[in-house]
């Protein structure tokens, strides 16, 4: 019989899962069941166990440090085994392993798609979903730890060997609550408090960037990194906030209005990174066509698959 500690660490290991996947410990618990505080709580437990911190204290959202992703990769091959004790089939594992790293909006919006269609045609195979920042995902597909990864563009060149394909750009709109009169971006930027899209974020160094350019002074009262939750605040009246209008926000809530920038409209670009293609194996090859596929057939990205030369990043 398992010992009750042994079940306890797989039940925290679970919530860390959630916590790397979803950002932060409010928006995990919300997806497990559980209060902030009580996901907290594990989270303390479960770095006494291991006799290390697993997150930066110093950070203000939920960031995992170097040993706390090591931990995660190790979690999700553990859970699985744990999944499968006592089966049967246990010692005939799938052929081939495709993983894939993803950050939050990605898996919350069509990953699923993809994923349902890619096991409809591809058998024996099983896919792991790595989740991540896009910084970390992006160190993670360059080391070869894993064999895609869907980020937000960094701000600077990637290595020669690594190749990118644009899958959507995102505008950033300025999100204001409803009841905020006005549509004057520049003005309410500088009037009404300001919630920050982090900037330890590739996102969140755009919006940062966006500001010094225009010159903008804002009165910041909040900074993180969940775009759900930034939205939820402007909602409730704590500030405005220039956010990306992604996949999961084709229509805003209706208690926020989003204000068009105008020729100032900047975009965050998603996209597919990986290493060159003689490095893939042939499942993970099939599913970078099909996350392509997928966004030229939905007109937000695309509209055909790349060239090989196209997904050279200069």
């Amino acid at each position: 019989m398992l010992s009750i500690n042994i079940v306890f660490m797989i039940r925290e290991l679970k919530t860390l899962i959630a916590v790397a996947r979803e950002g932060t410990f409010a928006a995990a618990g919300d997806k497990i069941g559980l209060t902030q505080a009580a996901v907290s709580a594990q989270m303390q437990r479960l770095e006494a166990e291991l006799g290390f911190a697993v997150f930066d204290r110093s950070a203000r959202a939920a960031r995992l440090n170097p040993r706390g992703h090591q931990v995660v990769e190790q979690a999700q091959e553990l859970i699985l085994q744990y999944n499968h004790l006592g089966s049967r089939t246990l010692g005939a594992p799938a052929s081939s392993v495709v993983n894939v790293g993803a950050i939050a909006s990605v898996q919350r919006s069509w990953l699923p798609d993809v994923l349902a269609g890619f096991y409809k045609q591809v058998k024996d195979c099983r896919v792991r979903i790595v989740p991540g920042l896009s910084m970390h995902l992006l160190n993670m597909v360059d080391a070869g730890k894993i064999d895609l990864g869907v980020v937000i563009r960094p701000p600077f060149s990637l290595q020669s060997d690594l190749r990118w394909t644009t899958l959507v750009r995102e505008p950033y709109r300025l999100l204001v609550p409803r009841n905020v009169i006005g549509s004057d971006w520049s003005e309410l930027l500088t009037s009404q408090p300001f919630v920050r899209y982090d900037r330890e974020s590739f996102g969140g160094r755009q919006v940062d960037r966006f500001l010094r350019a225009s010159h903008l002074q804002v009165r910041e009262v909040c900074e993180l990194d969940e775009l759900e939750a930034i939205v939820q605040l402007v909602a409730k009246g704590v500030g405005v906030a220039l956010l990306p209008q992604t996949e999961s926000f084709k229509r805003w809530p209706a208690t926020v209005r989003a204000i068009d920038l105008g020729e100032r409209t900047f975009y965050r670009d998603i996209g597919l990174v990986h290493r060159s293609n003689h490095s893939m194996g042939d499942a993970a090859q099939r599913l970078a066509g099909m996350v392509c596929t997928k966004y030229g057939s939905t007109g937000t990205g695309p509209t055909s698959k790349p060239s090989k030369t196209s997904l050279l990043l200069s």
